[in-house]
């Protein structure tokens, strides 16, 4: 097997439809962040520099048969568009066997890391360093089925939804859903929205950079069907409740920027909303809505189907690789004493760190 390491902007056509094909074959892979238009596009906005944007392809018997987009420096790789991209992968033939340590000497780096590498990736299950699981709504079946399967599993979040969205139709307004809502303004406050909650909740400001704005401009003004963004929004009245920005693949819409308006906090317009964009999916080419990283209550009551996902690093023997390990082994130690939340302490760190790396 033969490993190229190519510009996204350089591959040809030809290629880009092969990744294509191969992304389709599997459901699993279905997620906006292993798409080619998501390795274009970052490459595209973030340019060349201290983040140079490659796709290592990987080709044996005279066919393409992997894919892998990452973001290469001077001695280590993570993932394409980190930390605004929630899945890492290989797209690869079925039955094709990557090495993962030939991929990282092929990008010319000490170390690859990576935080959300899909469980299911034969070539980096054995570098994982931890797992946790993504939540995913499969609505196959239709709206309909979906409702009566989360009832007869013993939550009553839907439930709970019809009567906050009755009692804020009599209280505020009707409530009104749009799909591929294309109001600038609707856009400017779920941005303002979105800032102000990491700021209240003490998390990093992802949009401090330049870079993150631009993406997710991009992505809302997206028209290319097999890959963009999606702004949904619910009205109370005239009044904007609710506002999502998720990511298009073929089959599969992906939660990425939400935020609500934090007045209207008792009807949970972010919970309508997601069962306003479940009801309208019975229309679309779209049979899943995946809720992205993070354990949320909301995400468990309304998930039917879980994605599991790992973190960890692959290296070559370097400075790099021993500073990532010794890293982890503190972490692990940490992780092991019943400290609580000061046990969480290293991991949280380690995390904020791959943030501001991504962000720079």
């Amino acid at each position: 097997m033969q490993i190229d390491v190519l510009r996204p902007q350089d591959l040809s056509a030809e290629r880009v439809a092969r990744w294509g094909e191969l992304q389709a074959a599997d459901i699993e892979l279905d997620t906006p962040f292993l798409a080619p238009g998501w390795a274009r596009l970052i490459e595209r906005i973030q340019g060349e520099g201290a983040r140079n944007v490659r796709v290592a392809v990987a080709h044996q018997d005279g066919r393409d048969v992997a894919f892998m987009p990452v973001r290469v420096g001077s001695f280590t790789a993570m993932p394409a568009g980190a930390p605004m991209c929630d899945y890492q992968g290989v797209v690869a033939e079925a039955g094709v066997a990557v090495d993962a340590r030939a991929m990282v000497a092929a990008l010319g780096v000490h170390r690859l890391d990576f935080s959300h590498m899909l469980e299911s990736q034969p070539a980096f299950k054995r570098f994982a360093r931890g797992r946790f699981v993504s939540h995913v709504i499969d609505v196959e079946g239709g709206y309909e089925a979906y409702e009566a399967e989360r009832r007869a599993a013993g939550t009553s979040v839907l439930k709970d939804c019809d009567k906050k969205r009755r009692k804020a139709e009599r209280e505020v307004g009707s409530a009104v859903f749009q799909a591929f809502s294309r109001s600038t303004a609707d856009f400017d406050k779920l941005l303002e929205w979105k800032r102000a909650q990491l700021k209240a909740t003490g998390q990093t400001d992802i949009f401090e950079t330049g870079w993150t704005r631009d993406l997710m401009a991009e992505m809302f003004a997206s028209r290319d069907p097999d890959f963009g963004g999606v702004m949904f929004t619910l009205h109370f009245g005239d009044r904007l409740a609710a506002a999502h920005l998720h990511l298009r693949g073929r089959r599969t819409i992906h939660g990425w920027i939400i935020a609500h308006d934090p007045e209207f906090e008792r009807y949970s317009p972010g919970l309508l909303l997601f069962q306003s964009i479940l009801r309208w999916m019975d229309d679309t080419p779209y049979s899943r809505l995946d809720l992205g990283p993070g354990d949320y209550r909301f995400k468990r009551d309304l998930a039917n189907h879980g994605q599991w996902v790992t973190h960890g690093f692959v290296g070559a023997p370097s400075p790099a690789t021993l500073t990532r390990a010794v890293a982890y082994g503190v972490r692990r130690v940490a992780e092991a004493l019943p400290l609580g939340q000061i046990s969480e302490l290293p991991g949280k760190a380690m995390r904020r760190m791959d943030q501001w790396r991504g962000l720079r």
